[in-house]
């Protein structure tokens, strides 16, 4: 679309005309105290040498013209508006925490009707929740028995949730670091605005490796103002066949629920027990409800100046009419014969 900068510069278009009409009705030289204009004869000399070639415009008065017309439009500062982009937004700075632990291997859920393990069901999950926050940083650690940073804080969602696709059991090891986690989040968010702050923890055991207790790790959240997330994850029943026929086992048994509780507690967040596919699908829309995602864009159209255009049709035709030969000895002062 096009736009101009300076609109209001379009009015001394017909300044030129106004100076060649009031010329005819004012004699310079009529009494010594009347207003002097020190290019006035300048501009009788214009008008005389078009009349005296038989034409009330002459090609060297249009082509003035024109320059003159150009100018303003240059003046005027024409640009062209882009296509509106979206500026990236100023969301949330969502820390994600997996835990890849040896019993992340345990094939106690149910996606698209086939039995997988646990992990296998929350690449699946979680990466629809990574692909719907947009405007938000998010960040992936990864632990079992120490903790690692997969993904620094990033608006690159495809990044986080090709990692987190990655990432296999028993990566970091077969035991669980939850407080060593929390302690890592804890670093990493604590760089980014107070309000921002939020970490998703999602674990199906208890704290037995690393070198911090998670209950600290909360209580240091809490004074960074981190809000904590936390999402037990596993089935409470797992049929197993044995030789005397179907056995029922809990495969939750480790799953520390009241240390889950205390952390998000502490943090002011919330606790949620996943126990199959479509309960932690849940957890996360209610997550996505909890944190809105900002719904104000910023949008911004980028500018391409067009003022070179006319600015280089109006050299043109100045050097065109030099070519030409034509004479400007009419535009030039002569300050010998200049009234001061």
């Amino acid at each position: 679309m096009l736009h101009f900068a300076f609109v209001w510069a379009f009015l001394l278009m017909p300044l030129p005309l106004i100076i060649y009409f009031f010329s005819t009705k004012i004699n310079n030289n009529e009494t010594s105290t009347a207003l002097k204009i020190p290019f006035y004869q300048q501009i009788l000399q214009l008008k005389q040498a078009s009349l005296s070639h038989g034409k009330y415009f002459s090609l060297p008065v249009l082509c003035l013209t024109l320059i003159w017309l150009l100018l303003v439009v240059a003046a005027s500062g024409p640009e062209w508006l882009g296509k509106p982009i979206q500026m990236p937004q100023e969301g949330r700075n969502i820390m994600l925490a997996v835990d890849i632990s040896g019993s992340m291997k345990i094939p106690d859920m149910v996606l698209n009707h086939q039995k997988v393990n646990r992990l296998a069901a929350i690449k699946t999950i979680a990466g629809d929740f990574i692909q719907q926050r947009k405007g938000d940083r998010l960040g992936l650690i990864l632990f079992g028995s120490k903790a690692y940073l997969q993904t620094p804080l990033t608006f690159d969602r495809n990044t986080v949730n090709a990692m987190l696709d990655d990432a296999s059991i028993g990566l970091a090891g077969q035991m669980t670091a939850i407080g060593d986690a929390l302690g890592l989040s804890v670093k990493r968010l604590m760089q980014y605005p107070e309000k921002s702050r939020v970490l998703i923890l999602l674990t199906d055991g208890s704290n037995n490796s690393g070198s911090v207790a998670p209950i600290d790790a909360a209580t240091m959240a809490a004074k960074q103002h981190i809000k904590i997330y936390t999402i037990g994850f596993g089935s409470d029943k797992l049929a197993i066949p044995t030789v005397f026929g179907t056995r029922m086992i809990n495969p939750s048994n480790d799953l520390d629920e009241n240390t889950l509780k205390q952390i998000a507690k502490i943090t002011g967040g919330k606790y949620f027990r996943a126990k199959n596919t479509s309960s932690l699908t849940k957890i996360y829309q209610l997550v996505n409800q909890l944190e809105p995602i900002n719904a104000d864009r910023k949008t911004f159209r980028p500018k391409h100046p067009l003022y070179p255009w006319p600015l280089s049709i109006a050299l043109l035709l100045f050097c065109y009419l030099l070519s030409c030969g034509f004479s400007f000895n009419f535009l030039k002062l002569k300050t010998s014969k200049l009234d001061y």
